[in-house]
């Protein structure tokens, strides 16, 4: 019975199957922490540059009151 034992712990010893996916399921969440960091930095600056981007079209605007229609005196 202990032969039989230890002749099946020496198979799945030697398995490798289950280790290639385990070092590929630890690859792929490696690139997905880098590309949520990257997108993250990207999302940040493309929020400043948007932000500078409606400050000088509002200041820009005739009369600047910041909702584009321009201050009209009767």
């Amino acid at each position: 019975m202990l032969g039989i034992f230890a002749k099946s712990f020496a198979r799945f010893w030697k398995n490798q199957k289950g280790a290639t996916a385990i070092e590929y399921g630890l690859i792929a969440a490696l690139i997905s922490l880098g590309a949520l960091a990257a997108f993250s930095a990207v999302g940040d600056s493309l929020s400043t540059v948007f932000s500078s981007l409606n400050n000088d079209i509002e200041d820009a605007t005739p009369g600047g009151s910041g909702n584009g229609a321009a201050d009209v005196n009767p």
